[in-house]
């Protein structure tokens, strides 16, 4: 996926989930050293982009992810795909011909992975510091 700039039409998801989609492109072009002014090398797959969603998702709201997600109105993986593919469909974002809604669909488990599976790293927080005098 690659982005363009045009304006979008109403949705069933909130506005701040496009952004984020947008931001989690960004992040994962940047992770996996695309460039993103090119369409060809800067293409990221939906499973790349999901995977990035998750990894964004937890840096910015950790245990909160799942109440994020559901005000937007996103439910699981395929939600995401559907904002990409109204993203392509308005012009805001391109795919190739290998490109499916399918490839959204249950990629990973949001409870499991925002919920029963998160762990909170308090390495830093407990680690023994020399005092300073």
């Amino acid at each position: 996926m690659t982005i363009t700039h045009k304006p979008c039409r109403q949705s069933a998801y909130h506005p701040g989930a496009y952004q984020f989609v947008f931001a989690a492109l960004q992040h994962v072009q940047d992770n996996l050293g695309r460039d993103r002014q090119s369409e060809q090398s800067g293409h990221v797959s939906g499973r790349e982009l999901l995977h990035g969603i998750r990894d964004l998702a937890l840096q910015h709201f950790g245990l909160m992810t799942l109440s994020v997600f559901a005000a937007w109105r996103i439910t699981g993986t395929e939600d995401f795909g559907k904002i990409v593919f109204e993203l392509v469909e308005v012009g805001r974002m391109r795919k190739t011909d290998d490109d499916h809604l399918d490839d959204f669909v249950g990629v990973y488990d949001f409870r499991a992975d925002f919920d029963v599976d998160y762990e909170i790293d308090t390495s830093t927080a407990f680690r023994e510091q020399s005092p300073t005098f």
